[in-house]
């Protein structure tokens, strides 16, 4: 039933983020987004798992691969630098800077989706949800004081792997037993879906 409600969420804020597009009212949406990251200091990055419109229509893309058996290709290890997240967060940052200060109707965010969406066809999601996007580097920061976030309860957890195999943003890595990086979580319970032991939980 959770599944069903929060995919129902995202088809609601995919048309709303379309029609403010379409109206040129994408104002609109940068609030809803900021006030987004002010709340991740509470509940993480819960926009990504449930609001963002990119991961929206990049989820048909993962389904439709996994039911082919198509192979996405790994994410190249130079976008694993830092810096490249950074330098496309400062020229996303400047981009929306100009269309706010200049009121030119650049389709800065519109070309996101895009982007998100075309590279979704040939690599795995992370590429997009844990080293590109801007939106993502920017709720990682608030998002790391999170007081509601996924967790694994270290006793109950086999290490089955069946949670890092799923996560659409690399976020779960295993030291003595597996756990959840808060501030790269999406937040979008694909992991607590899998999970047969009940050790993952969002609190």
């Amino acid at each position: 039933m959770k599944r069903v409600i929060q995919r129902i969420i995202q088809v609601l804020f995919l048309i709303l983020f379309t029609a403010l597009v379409i109206t040129g009212k994408i104002q609109i949406w940068m609030a809803i987004f900021v006030a987004s990251a002010l709340l991740s200091l509470i509940f993480s990055r819960f926009y990504c798992g449930w609001f963002c419109p990119i991961n929206t229509v990049i989820k048909p893309i993962t389904y439709a691969k996994k039911k082919l058996k198509t192979k996405s290709l790994k994410t190249p290890s130079f976008l694993k630098n830092g810096a490249v997240r950074i330098i496309i967060l400062i020229v996303f940052l400047a981009l929306m800077g100009m269309v706010f200060r200049t009121g030119k109707k650049l389709p800065v965010l519109p070309a996101l989706v895009g982007i998100g969406f075309f590279l979704s066809l040939f690599f795995e999601e992370a590429v997009w949800h844990r080293w590109l996007c801007p939106y993502g580097a920017i709720l990682s920061l608030p998002s790391r004081a999170a007081r509601k976030h996924m967790t694994i309860d270290g006793l109950l957890c086999s290490n089955c792997t069946r949670c890092a195999k799923v996560c659409p943003s690399q976020a779960i890595v295993k030291d003595e037993k597996h756990r959840i990086i808060k501030h790269e979580c999406l937040v979008c319970g694909e992991c607590e879906r899998v999970c047969t032991k009940g050790a993952i939980k969002y609190r």
